[in-house]
């Protein structure tokens, strides 16, 4: 049951990964590659928009830099540590 958990974390893991990169090339609507995109965010979104609530954006001049998916990584990082 533990190795299932596992490797279930590291999907998620690398399917927010998939989603930074992916978000360096906004997509072009109606385009498969934007059809892509969204299912990306269809599925990362309900876990990262909380973490986003509690620490927005930090800011970088004009842009800001999104650390949700970092805090992701770290809780996942530790899951991981502890249950396999």
């Amino acid at each position: 049951m533990a190795s299932i958990v596992c490797v279930l974390i590291q999907l998620y893991l690398l399917v927010i990964f998939i989603r930074i990169i992916m978000s360096w090339f906004p997509p072009t609507p109606g385009t498969t590659y934007a059809h892509i995109y969204e299912g990306f965010d269809k599925v990362t979104e309900p876990v990262l928009a909380p973490v986003r609530a509690i620490l927005p954006p930090v800011r970088m001049g004009a842009m800001g830099i999104d650390l949700s998916p970092i805090v992701i990584f770290l809780i996942g990082t530790i899951l991981l540590r502890a249950i396999c």
